[in-house]
Protein backbone atom coordinates (compact mmCIF):
# COMPACT_ATOMS: atom_id res chain seq x y z
CA UNK A 1 0.00 0.00 0.00
CA UNK A 2 1.28 3.74 -1.01
CA UNK A 3 1.79 5.81 2.00
CA UNK A 4 -0.35 9.22 2.04
CA UNK A 5 3.53 10.71 1.55
CA UNK A 6 3.11 9.13 -1.75
CA UNK A 7 6.84 7.18 -1.78
CA UNK A 8 6.28 5.27 1.46
CA UNK A 9 5.22 1.93 1.16
CA UNK A 10 3.57 -0.35 4.00
CA UNK A 11 5.64 -3.99 4.74
CA UNK A 12 5.04 -6.58 6.71
CA UNK A 13 7.28 -6.31 9.51
CA UNK A 14 8.86 -9.49 9.27
CA UNK A 15 9.64 -8.77 5.68
CA UNK A 16 11.73 -6.09 6.82
CA UNK A 17 14.19 -7.56 9.38
CA UNK A 18 15.28 -11.21 10.59
CA UNK A 19 13.83 -12.45 13.47
CA UNK A 20 16.04 -14.48 16.14
CA UNK A 21 13.78 -15.25 18.69
CA UNK A 22 15.08 -19.11 18.77
CA UNK A 23 18.48 -17.74 19.72
CA UNK A 24 16.70 -16.27 22.94
CA UNK A 25 17.52 -18.24 26.02
CA UNK A 26 16.27 -17.61 29.58
CA UNK A 27 18.49 -18.34 32.55
CA UNK A 28 16.47 -18.58 36.20
CA UNK A 29 17.93 -15.86 38.70
CA UNK A 30 19.87 -19.30 40.36
CA UNK A 31 21.51 -20.23 37.74
CA UNK A 32 22.85 -17.22 36.31
CA UNK A 33 26.46 -16.41 36.82
CA UNK A 34 27.51 -13.07 38.04
CA UNK A 35 28.60 -10.18 35.37
CA UNK A 36 29.10 -7.03 33.27
CA UNK A 37 27.27 -8.55 30.28
CA UNK A 38 23.86 -6.81 30.56
CA UNK A 39 20.65 -9.66 30.65
CA UNK A 40 17.80 -8.14 29.05
CA UNK A 41 14.23 -8.84 29.75
CA UNK A 42 10.70 -7.21 28.33
CA UNK A 43 11.27 -4.01 29.02
CA UNK A 44 15.30 -3.65 29.26
CA UNK A 45 18.33 -4.69 31.52
CA UNK A 46 17.14 -6.88 34.38
CA UNK A 47 20.29 -8.32 34.87
CA UNK A 48 24.40 -8.25 34.61
CA UNK A 49 25.50 -11.96 33.49
CA UNK A 50 29.36 -13.61 32.68
CA UNK A 51 28.17 -15.00 28.66
CA UNK A 52 26.13 -13.46 26.23
CA UNK A 53 24.43 -14.76 23.09
CA UNK A 54 24.33 -12.10 20.65
CA UNK A 55 27.58 -9.08 19.78
CA UNK A 56 25.83 -6.88 16.98
CA UNK A 57 23.07 -3.89 16.62
CA UNK A 58 19.42 -5.42 17.41
CA UNK A 59 16.05 -4.80 18.41
CA UNK A 60 14.23 -5.87 21.07
CA UNK A 61 10.50 -5.38 21.21
CA UNK A 62 8.72 -6.40 24.44
CA UNK A 63 6.52 -10.00 23.88
CA UNK A 64 4.82 -9.74 27.05
CA UNK A 65 3.85 -7.81 30.39
CA UNK A 66 1.56 -5.04 30.74
CA UNK A 67 3.99 -2.28 29.43
CA UNK A 68 2.44 -3.70 26.20
CA UNK A 69 -1.02 -1.86 26.45
CA UNK A 70 0.45 0.63 29.09
CA UNK A 71 3.24 1.97 27.41
CA UNK A 72 5.05 3.57 30.25
CA UNK A 73 8.51 2.27 29.16
CA UNK A 74 9.50 2.15 25.44
CA UNK A 75 8.41 -1.05 24.24
CA UNK A 76 11.00 -1.29 21.53
CA UNK A 77 14.98 -0.47 22.22
CA UNK A 78 17.51 -1.22 19.91
CA UNK A 79 20.99 -2.01 22.15
CA UNK A 80 24.54 -3.31 20.73
CA UNK A 81 27.19 -5.30 21.59
CA UNK A 82 27.58 -8.16 23.85
CA UNK A 83 24.01 -8.84 25.18
CA UNK A 84 22.12 -11.57 26.25
CA UNK A 85 18.49 -11.46 25.93
CA UNK A 86 15.85 -13.94 27.79
CA UNK A 87 12.25 -14.99 26.25
CA UNK A 88 10.41 -11.82 27.10
CA UNK A 89 11.53 -10.09 24.18
CA UNK A 90 12.15 -10.57 20.45
CA UNK A 91 15.14 -9.91 19.17
CA UNK A 92 15.04 -8.80 15.41
CA UNK A 93 18.27 -7.88 13.10
CA UNK A 94 17.81 -5.04 10.28
CA UNK A 95 20.11 -4.99 7.30
CA UNK A 96 21.54 -1.38 8.89
CA UNK A 97 21.14 0.59 11.92
CA UNK A 98 19.36 3.14 10.08
CA UNK A 99 16.59 0.63 9.36
CA UNK A 100 16.44 -0.56 13.16
CA UNK A 101 16.19 3.09 14.56
CA UNK A 102 13.64 4.13 12.20
CA UNK A 103 11.27 0.82 12.98
CA UNK A 104 11.91 1.29 16.68
CA UNK A 105 10.91 4.64 16.03
CA UNK A 106 7.68 3.67 14.61
CA UNK A 107 6.74 0.69 16.87
CA UNK A 108 6.97 3.11 20.12
CA UNK A 109 4.67 5.54 17.77
CA UNK A 110 1.35 3.46 17.57
CA UNK A 111 -0.82 1.18 19.50
CA UNK A 112 -0.29 -2.22 19.46
CA UNK A 113 -3.57 -3.46 21.05
CA UNK A 114 -4.50 -4.42 17.38
CA UNK A 115 -1.83 -7.16 17.89
CA UNK A 116 -1.81 -8.31 21.27
CA UNK A 117 -3.55 -11.47 22.73
CA UNK A 118 -4.88 -11.95 26.44
CA UNK A 119 -5.72 -8.64 28.68
CA UNK A 120 -4.90 -10.11 32.03
CA UNK A 121 -1.25 -11.33 30.32
CA UNK A 122 -1.08 -9.19 27.57
CA UNK A 123 1.07 -11.25 24.62
CA UNK A 124 2.63 -10.31 21.32
CA UNK A 125 3.29 -13.44 19.58
CA UNK A 126 5.72 -13.76 16.82
CA UNK A 127 3.24 -14.10 14.18
CA UNK A 128 1.36 -11.15 15.46
CA UNK A 129 4.70 -9.12 15.46
CA UNK A 130 5.69 -9.96 12.11
CA UNK A 131 2.64 -9.38 10.53
CA UNK A 132 2.35 -5.35 11.96
CA UNK A 133 2.74 -3.22 8.92
CA UNK A 134 5.42 -0.33 9.02
CA UNK A 135 5.27 2.08 6.50
CA UNK A 136 8.82 1.73 4.77
CA UNK A 137 10.61 4.71 2.71
CA UNK A 138 14.05 4.91 0.80
CA UNK A 139 16.89 4.35 2.72
CA UNK A 140 18.18 7.98 2.51
CA UNK A 141 14.24 8.95 3.72
CA UNK A 142 15.19 6.72 6.83
CA UNK A 143 18.38 8.20 7.55
CA UNK A 144 17.18 12.02 7.31
CA UNK A 145 14.46 10.95 9.46
CA UNK A 146 16.08 9.14 11.74
CA UNK A 147 18.67 12.17 12.25
CA UNK A 148 16.00 14.70 12.86
CA UNK A 149 14.48 11.98 15.67
CA UNK A 150 17.93 11.62 17.21
CA UNK A 151 18.31 15.64 17.41
CA UNK A 152 14.71 16.48 18.99
CA UNK A 153 14.63 13.41 21.05
CA UNK A 154 17.88 14.47 22.66
CA UNK A 155 16.92 18.02 23.49
CA UNK A 156 13.75 16.60 25.09
CA UNK A 157 15.52 14.04 26.75
CA UNK A 158 17.89 16.36 27.97
CA UNK A 159 14.93 19.29 29.34
CA UNK A 160 13.28 15.70 30.66
CA UNK A 161 16.56 15.22 32.57
CA UNK A 162 16.42 18.65 33.97
CA UNK A 163 13.03 18.73 34.87
CA UNK A 164 13.65 15.18 36.95
CA UNK A 165 16.39 16.85 38.66
CA UNK A 166 14.51 20.07 39.96
CA UNK A 167 11.57 17.87 41.17
CA UNK A 168 13.88 15.55 43.22
CA UNK A 169 15.58 19.05 44.34
CA UNK A 170 12.48 20.43 45.18
CA UNK A 171 11.71 17.49 47.27
CA UNK A 172 15.63 17.65 49.18
CA UNK A 173 14.57 20.78 49.91
CA UNK A 174 11.65 20.41 52.08
CA UNK A 175 13.89 17.25 53.61
CA UNK A 176 16.57 19.57 54.32
CA UNK A 177 13.99 22.15 55.99
CA UNK A 178 12.61 19.60 58.15
CA UNK A 179 16.10 18.02 59.71
CA UNK A 180 17.18 21.95 60.12
CA UNK A 181 13.90 22.82 62.46
CA UNK A 182 14.50 19.52 64.44
CA UNK A 183 18.28 19.58 64.42
CA UNK A 184 18.65 24.15 65.49
CA UNK A 185 16.89 23.77 68.55
CA UNK A 186 16.26 26.88 70.38
CA UNK A 187 16.16 28.10 73.87
CA UNK A 188 13.65 26.01 76.15
CA UNK A 189 13.87 22.77 74.25
CA UNK A 190 13.28 20.11 76.24
CA UNK A 191 13.10 16.25 75.42
CA UNK A 192 10.42 13.90 76.74
CA UNK A 193 9.65 10.61 76.60
CA UNK A 194 6.66 10.18 73.87
CA UNK A 195 4.67 8.18 76.65
CA UNK A 196 4.57 11.29 78.81
CA UNK A 197 3.09 13.69 76.09
CA UNK A 198 0.48 11.37 75.05
CA UNK A 199 -2.95 9.95 75.90
CA UNK A 200 -2.38 6.50 74.61
CA UNK A 201 -0.27 5.13 72.24
CA UNK A 202 -1.33 1.17 71.03
CA UNK A 203 -1.42 -0.57 67.67
CA UNK A 204 -4.21 -2.78 66.18
CA UNK A 205 -4.92 -6.28 65.27
CA UNK A 206 -5.93 -8.49 62.78
CA UNK A 207 -9.33 -9.57 61.97
CA UNK A 208 -8.43 -12.77 61.37
CA UNK A 209 -7.01 -13.05 64.90
CA UNK A 210 -10.69 -11.38 66.07
CA UNK A 211 -12.47 -13.93 63.87
CA UNK A 212 -14.14 -10.93 62.11
CA UNK A 213 -14.95 -10.89 58.03
CA UNK A 214 -13.41 -7.81 55.53
CA UNK A 215 -17.46 -6.39 54.37
CA UNK A 216 -18.45 -3.68 51.71
CA UNK A 217 -18.71 -0.22 52.75
CA UNK A 218 -20.03 0.93 55.18
CA UNK A 219 -18.66 -0.80 57.91
CA UNK A 220 -15.66 0.17 60.08
CA UNK A 221 -12.58 1.84 58.14
CA UNK A 222 -10.31 -0.87 58.56
CA UNK A 223 -6.75 1.75 58.57
CA UNK A 224 -3.34 -0.13 57.13
CA UNK A 225 -0.24 0.95 56.50
CA UNK A 226 -1.31 1.21 53.15
CA UNK A 227 -3.11 3.89 53.73
CA UNK A 228 -0.72 5.60 56.03
CA UNK A 229 1.28 8.23 53.83
CA UNK A 230 4.29 10.83 54.49
CA UNK A 231 2.16 13.68 55.54
CA UNK A 232 -0.96 12.50 54.52
CA UNK A 233 -3.78 9.82 54.34
CA UNK A 234 -4.42 7.84 51.40
CA UNK A 235 -7.84 6.60 50.71
CA UNK A 236 -7.31 5.00 46.87
CA UNK A 237 -7.61 1.56 48.24
CA UNK A 238 -9.96 1.38 51.81
CA UNK A 239 -10.64 -1.92 53.93
CA UNK A 240 -13.68 -2.24 56.01
CA UNK A 241 -14.34 -4.46 58.52
CA UNK A 242 -17.60 -5.96 60.42
CA UNK A 243 -18.85 -3.66 63.25
CA UNK A 244 -18.36 -6.13 65.77
CA UNK A 245 -14.01 -5.85 65.21
CA UNK A 246 -14.41 -2.69 67.49
CA UNK A 247 -15.98 -4.36 70.23
CA UNK A 248 -12.89 -7.11 69.87
CA UNK A 249 -10.71 -4.72 69.49
CA UNK A 250 -11.62 -1.32 71.18
CA UNK A 251 -8.36 -0.17 72.00
CA UNK A 252 -7.52 1.40 68.75
CA UNK A 253 -10.71 2.86 67.77
CA UNK A 254 -9.54 5.93 66.11
CA UNK A 255 -10.64 9.48 66.73
CA UNK A 256 -10.26 12.64 64.44
CA UNK A 257 -6.24 14.08 64.68
CA UNK A 258 -5.08 10.84 65.58
CA UNK A 259 -1.15 10.53 64.40
CA UNK A 260 -0.77 7.36 62.38
CA UNK A 261 2.16 6.05 62.23
CA UNK A 262 3.79 2.50 60.35
CA UNK A 263 5.58 -0.33 62.45
CA UNK A 264 6.58 -2.60 60.04
CA UNK A 265 7.90 -3.36 57.01
CA UNK A 266 9.57 -0.72 54.60
CA UNK A 267 6.98 2.18 55.08
CA UNK A 268 8.10 2.68 58.67
CA UNK A 269 8.07 5.57 59.90
CA UNK A 270 5.52 7.20 57.31
CA UNK A 271 3.46 9.00 59.64
CA UNK A 272 -0.09 11.07 59.18
CA UNK A 273 -2.86 12.53 60.90
CA UNK A 274 -6.12 10.67 60.60
CA UNK A 275 -8.25 13.23 59.30
CA UNK A 276 -12.02 11.37 58.99
CA UNK A 277 -14.65 11.08 61.19
CA UNK A 278 -15.66 7.67 60.04
CA UNK A 279 -15.79 4.96 62.93
CA UNK A 280 -12.59 3.73 62.06
CA UNK A 281 -10.05 1.43 63.62
CA UNK A 282 -6.39 0.10 62.96
CA UNK A 283 -4.05 -3.31 61.76
CA UNK A 284 -1.42 -4.81 63.61
CA UNK A 285 0.88 -2.67 60.84
CA UNK A 286 -0.31 0.74 62.38
CA UNK A 287 0.62 2.49 65.68
CA UNK A 288 -2.10 5.26 66.73
CA UNK A 289 -0.65 7.94 68.81
CA UNK A 290 -3.49 10.33 70.69
CA UNK A 291 -1.40 13.60 71.65
CA UNK A 292 -1.84 14.99 74.66
CA UNK A 293 -3.27 18.87 73.49
CA UNK A 294 -1.67 20.90 75.44
CA UNK A 295 1.85 19.31 75.29
CA UNK A 296 2.34 17.80 71.59
CA UNK A 297 0.91 18.73 68.63
CA UNK A 298 -0.71 16.03 65.83
CA UNK A 299 0.76 18.50 63.13
CA UNK A 300 4.28 18.58 64.96
CA UNK A 301 4.72 15.31 66.14
CA UNK A 302 3.76 14.18 62.29
CA UNK A 303 6.36 16.51 60.59
CA UNK A 304 9.25 15.12 63.37
CA UNK A 305 8.29 11.43 62.18
CA UNK A 306 8.88 12.20 59.03
CA UNK A 307 11.97 14.09 58.81
CA UNK A 308 14.64 12.26 57.38
CA UNK A 309 16.61 12.43 60.76
CA UNK A 310 13.79 10.47 62.53
CA UNK A 311 13.23 8.24 59.61
CA UNK A 312 16.59 6.78 59.49
CA UNK A 313 16.91 6.89 63.43
CA UNK A 314 13.73 4.53 63.47
CA UNK A 315 14.67 2.17 60.66
CA UNK A 316 18.45 2.27 62.86
CA UNK A 317 16.09 1.01 65.71
CA UNK A 318 14.19 -1.91 63.87
CA UNK A 319 13.78 -5.04 65.20
CA UNK A 320 14.07 -7.80 62.22
CA UNK A 321 12.03 -10.84 63.10
CA UNK A 322 11.70 -12.24 59.25
CA UNK A 323 9.62 -8.87 58.67
CA UNK A 324 11.18 -5.66 60.18
CA UNK A 325 9.06 -4.10 62.55
CA UNK A 326 9.28 -1.23 65.71
CA UNK A 327 7.53 -2.33 69.10
CA UNK A 328 5.10 0.07 71.25
CA UNK A 329 7.58 -0.02 74.04
CA UNK A 330 10.00 1.62 71.50
CA UNK A 331 7.45 4.76 70.57
CA UNK A 332 6.87 4.75 74.15
CA UNK A 333 10.49 5.41 75.51
CA UNK A 334 10.56 7.73 72.14
CA UNK A 335 12.84 11.05 73.06
CA UNK A 336 10.97 13.74 71.68
CA UNK A 337 12.48 17.11 71.01
CA UNK A 338 9.44 20.00 71.82
CA UNK A 339 9.70 23.84 72.54
CA UNK A 340 6.33 25.05 74.01
CA UNK A 341 3.31 24.44 72.26
CA UNK A 342 2.91 28.38 71.06
CA UNK A 343 6.38 27.64 69.26
CA UNK A 344 5.38 24.12 67.67
CA UNK A 345 2.91 25.94 66.36
CA UNK A 346 4.26 28.41 65.19
CA UNK A 347 6.82 25.73 62.94
CA UNK A 348 3.85 23.96 62.22
CA UNK A 349 2.79 27.13 59.92
CA UNK A 350 5.86 27.44 58.72
CA UNK A 351 6.37 23.58 57.62
CA UNK A 352 2.94 24.16 55.69
CA UNK A 353 3.65 26.75 54.40
CA UNK A 354 7.40 25.67 52.95
CA UNK A 355 5.34 22.19 52.08
CA UNK A 356 2.43 24.06 50.27
CA UNK A 357 5.19 25.75 48.18
CA UNK A 358 6.79 22.36 47.65
CA UNK A 359 4.11 20.56 46.77
CA UNK A 360 3.54 23.51 43.98
CA UNK A 361 7.18 22.94 42.66
CA UNK A 362 6.63 19.36 42.15
CA UNK A 363 3.30 19.81 40.86
CA UNK A 364 4.37 22.21 37.91
CA UNK A 365 7.41 19.74 37.53
CA UNK A 366 5.27 16.58 36.98
CA UNK A 367 3.02 18.29 34.98
CA UNK A 368 6.27 19.56 32.09
CA UNK A 369 7.22 15.84 32.60
CA UNK A 370 3.76 14.84 31.27
CA UNK A 371 3.80 17.67 28.33
CA UNK A 372 7.53 16.46 27.81
CA UNK A 373 6.35 13.00 26.99
CA UNK A 374 3.25 14.16 25.19
CA UNK A 375 5.58 15.83 22.92
CA UNK A 376 7.97 13.04 22.19
CA UNK A 377 4.20 11.01 21.32
CA UNK A 378 2.83 14.20 19.27
CA UNK A 379 6.46 14.10 17.17
CA UNK A 380 6.40 10.44 16.20
CA UNK A 381 2.54 10.82 15.37
CA UNK A 382 3.59 13.81 12.92
CA UNK A 383 6.37 12.25 11.52
CA UNK A 384 4.92 8.89 10.72
CA UNK A 385 1.52 10.54 9.24
CA UNK A 386 3.77 12.05 6.41
CA UNK A 387 4.41 15.58 8.06
CA UNK A 388 7.65 15.41 8.56
CA UNK A 389 8.84 16.83 4.68
CA UNK A 390 12.06 17.75 3.41
CA UNK A 391 11.78 21.44 4.47
CA UNK A 392 10.85 20.77 7.84
CA UNK A 393 13.30 21.11 10.37
CA UNK A 394 13.11 20.93 14.89
CA UNK A 395 11.58 23.71 15.77
CA UNK A 396 8.72 23.53 13.67
CA UNK A 397 8.51 19.70 15.02
CA UNK A 398 8.49 20.92 18.10
CA UNK A 399 5.88 23.88 17.99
Amino acid sequence: MIHSNGSWKDFPLGEICENLDSKRIPITKAKRDSGSIPYYGASGIVDYVADYLFDEDLLLVSEDGANLLARTYPIAFSINGKTWVNNHAHVLRFKNHDSQRFVEYYLNSISLEPYVSGMAQPKLNQKKLNSIPVPFPSLPEQQRIVAILDDTFERIDAAIANTEKNLANARELFESYLNDVFSQRGEGWEECPLEELSEKITKGSSPKWQGVAYVDEPGILFITSENVGSGKMLYNKTKYVDESFNDKDSKSILCKGDVLTNIVGASIGRTAVFDRDDLSNINQAVCMIRCIKDKLSNRYLSYLLNSPYFIRFLHDNEIDNARANLSLTFFRELMIPIPSLEVQEELVSKMDAMSEECVTLESLYRRKLQALAELKQSILQKVFAGELTAGTNQEALVN
